[in-house]
């Protein structure tokens, strides 16, 4: 492919992330607070109904200069930066998997894991629709790669198997419910060699970034799972399998 074509793509997938972005944003808001996700967006200051084009992502936030056009309140850093967030994410699963349906799905399930991880970061929680909707994918994942079902088949229960035992066993103390069914969506779109890659990042970053996270912010002892579950699978989709070669090899050396 002629590398205009290839940047020309990009871009494109980049703008679409964005705007997807936007959307993630109205989730990240509403869903903790059970509202419904359809109605039109407005100013959490003032309340105005927001104009269509007040709502360009990224570039309205800019031209606004990061205030309300009504009533001149902050807007919220958050609302361009998950929109880009999404945007540049989009484009890297897009330049690790190739342009291929599997990479449309990883980046709807990356787009499910930027809210999951805002709102458990925030509460602590993991909203069902959001497991339902991985899980989803992952049944249309296992429709794709029907020829290797049984390895998502397996995924879906080899890591959250293990969680819901610790979860029983600990009264929901050592690892939260909505943490178990997450493992058991991803399992299903990754598979289980992937997804037991994934926890195993999750777990070491989660201990390493949150050490540094309670030294430099005074962050709790108690810390949300699930933005370092996201972050392993996320990771394990996109580069895992390379990872796993890579250390097969060196064992076998």
């Amino acid at each position: 492919m002629p590398v205009q074509i290839t940047i020309l793509l990009y871009i494109i997938i980049f703008l679409y992330g964005i705007v997807i972005g936007s959307f993630l944003n109205v989730c990240i808001y509403r869903i903790p607070e059970k509202e419904s996700i359809m109605p039109r967006s407005h100013c959490m200051n003032c309340g105005a109904t927001l104009h269509w084009y007040d709502m360009f992502p990224v570039f309205s936030y800019i031209i606004l200069r990061g205030r309300c056009r009504n009533c001149g309140a902050k807007i919220s850093k958050q609302y361009p930066l998950i929109e880009a967030l999404n945007g540049i994410l989009y484009v890297i699963v897009f330049m690790a998997n190739g342009i291929n349906i599997n990479s449309v799905l990883y980046c709807l399930m990356t787009s499910v894991l930027i809210v999951l991880t805002m709102i458990d970061e925030r509460t602590f929680e993991i909203p069902l629709c959001l497991n339902i909707t991985l899980a989803v994918i992952g049944v249309v994942m296992c429709v794709i790669d029907r020829q290797d079902i049984i390895s998502h088949l397996v995924g879906m229960v080899c890591v959250s198997l293990v969680l819901f035992i610790i979860y029983f066993l600990s009264g929901g103390q050592a690892i939260g419910g909505g943490d178990v069914k997450l493992m058991a969506a991803a399992g299903l779109i990754l598979g289980w060699k992937l997804i037991i890659l994934a926890f195993l990042l999750a777990c070491i970053l989660g201990s390493v970034i949150h050490l540094i996270r309670m030294k430099v912010s005074g962050a709790k002892h108690i810390l949300a799972m699930g933005p370092y579950l996201s972050l392993g699978i996320f990771i394990a989709a996109l580069w895992g399998n390379g990872m796993i070669d890579w250390y097969v090899n060196i064992l076998c050396r």
